[in-house]
């Protein structure tokens, strides 16, 4: 009887993080969540951080509750969200905190790199949509700000890539999540050491680019003994995103995606950037995916605004509840979800209601009237999303396929269908941690292609129409 081979994906949001474990039986993926664990923003000398030494604890305890369960992986591999980072010194110590990009550090630095070279010329060199939290801006911050610590540093990682360092001694770079912070190359899918020198930043603390679906290496002798096991760490599309998207379960080119989770991703799959003056104009970005394609997509507020109004309001609530609520409401306000006053309002319900006001729309009140605003408001996004992709590519969308946490969100993808006028799709709703598992079932040889993947992901998760 042939042992049974599992893989561990941790998946680690912005919210929470969990350890899933997959195997392949009868054709079908089978998964199985194994230890959750909370996460979020903490201020720490007054910044928004991360507990990362907190979280590196939660990876060690899931891994041992694998070991416990007498399942050991064949490998593993993490993915959290974008642009954060950390320094490391001379002797591989933190220096700083693991500062989030909520935090206020790049508020008015954009003109300091635009100084240095132009919005336009910045996005036909990288095709990364303009965020004020990018990692570019937060270097930028630190350059003016704390320039002791760009001096100090002997080497930058991204989020996930520290914990590898963590779990394993190796320092390297994983591509899909450096993309995100806008200074890579879409033409060479690396580090665009130019661009990096003129900005001032040190060259040499970026480490070299590795793609996903790479045997990292093994754990090192310490962790190995604290879990009790060694394991293969493969390196997934370490961007969440990136995993996300390579769970899409169709392999159709007329299709959209909607990675629907604290943010909304919307977008569809190119094999070449599209760096155009039509795309910079319309916000859309050209993040790294697996096998070198580019998730070309606009990020949308997304269920940020539904999660913040619910721990404010209703927390003990849960958010099928919220959703079922909302639909019964019969106000029909809506907001520019995409408006930066609702990246981090000190309350996101005053934040809505006011944005109604100011308008001249009804006001909601109570949860299920601001649920059902924000719902609508993500749905028309959604729908003038759609629009603009169909204008940029010239190309007509049929179908689009939500996937993630907000894939059970029933009334927003009637909504989405409703305002769209297209077909929709929704599930898996553990889409990031099943394309962290594809990739290293991948580098394994189990599924032999993307396309493959893709196909084994419809034929083994419910899948929604709408």
């Amino acid at each position: 009887m042939n042992k049974e081979k599992y893989y561990l994906a941790i998946d680690i949001g912005a919210s929470s993080g969990r350890h899933i474990l997959g195997s392949v039986k009868d054709g079908k993926i089978e998964t199985e969540e194994v230890y959750r664990f909370k996460n979020g923003n903490i201020t720490k000398d007054g910044e928004l951080v991360w507990d990362v030494d907190g979280l590196f604890a939660e990876i060690k305890a899931g891994m041992k509750k694998c070991a416990e369960l007498g399942k050991i992986p064949e490998s593993m591999g993490i993915d959290t969200w974008g642009v954060d980072f950390v320094l490391l010194d001379e002797n591989d110590k933190r220096i700083g905190n693991a500062v989030a990009y909520r935090d206020s550090r790049t508020e008015g630095i954009e003109p300091e790199v635009y100084k240095i070279i132009s919005e336009d010329t910045l996005y036909a060199r990288t095709g990364i949509q303009r965020q004020p939290f990018n990692t570019i801006y937060q270097l930028m911050a630190l350059k003016v700000k704390k320039p002791d610590y760009l001096k100090r540093a002997r080497a930058l990682l991204m989020i996930p890539d520290y914990f590898n360092f963590l779990l394993t001694g190796i320092k390297a770079q994983e591509y899909t999540n450096a993309t995100t912070g806008q200074l890579v190359s879409p033409k060479t899918f690396d580090w665009d050491y130019e661009l990096i020198e003129m900005l001032g930043y040190p060259k040499e603390i970026f480490q070299k680019m590795q793609k996903p679906g790479t045997f990292l290496g093994n754990l090192s002798k310490e962790v190995k003994e604290e879990v009790g096991f060694d394991v293969r760490v493969v390196l997934p599309a370490t961007h969440d995103t990136g995993s996300a998207v390579m769970a899409v379960p169709t392999n159709a080119d007329n299709t959209l995606y909607i990675s629907s989770g604290t943010w909304s991703l919307m977008g569809t799959e190119l094999k070449a950037a599209n760096c155009s003056p039509a795309s910079k104009k319309q916000n859309f970005t050209n993040e790294g995916g697996f096998d070198r394609r580019f998730r070309y997509l606009k990020n949308i507020m997304g269920l940020w605004m539904i999660q913040s109004v619910r721990n404010e309001l209703a927390p003990d609530l849960s958010f099928g509840e919220i959703c079922d609520e909302a639909s019964k409401k019969t106000i029909d306000s809506t907001v520019d979800a995409n408006d930066s006053r609702f990246l981090a309002p000190a309350s996101m319900a005053e934040e809505v209601k006011n944005a109604c006001k100011e308008s001249g729309q009804p006001v909601p009140e109570g949860i299920f009237e601001l649920a059902r605003v924000i719902y609508r408001s993500l749905a028309v996004c959604y729908k003038n999303t759609v629009e603009e992709l169909e204008e940029i590519s010239g190309q007509k969308y049929n179908t689009i396929n939500v996937v993630g946490g907000g894939a059970n969100a029933d009334y927003l993808n009637r909504l989405t269908a409703l305002m769209t006028g297209r077909k929709v799709y929704a599930g898996p709703t553990e889409a990031t941690a099943i394309g962290n598992l594809l990739a290293q079932m991948l580098e394994a040889g189990e599924v032999k292609s993307l396309q493959d993947a893709r196909t084994l992901v419809f034929d083994s998760f419910e899948v929604k129409e709408y």
